[in-house]
């Protein structure tokens, strides 16, 4: 039986299908997403910038990703 190489997942009220075994920082990164410009809150809880690349995404996960911009 062959195993899917995606999941699905919930970013920013949106379905997504992602590569199974992603890290927060390798999504970010595949977004366009600088890790260290994103805060990133997984099923309710945010996450500490340093644990991004420890925290595998699962199937059915929601995340909200809030990108800060400069400018004035």
């Amino acid at each position: 039986m062959k195993t899917k190489s995606t999941i699905r997942v919930h970013v920013n009220g949106k379905e997504r299908d992602i590569e199974r075994g992603q890290n927060v920082r390798a999504l970010l990164e595949s977004l366009d997403l600088h890790p260290g410009m994103v805060v990133v809150e997984l099923n309710r809880a945010i996450l500490e910038r340093d644990c991004y690349g420890d925290v595998v995404v699962e199937e059915g996960d929601t995340m909200e990703l809030v990108h800060f911009v400069g400018g004035g």
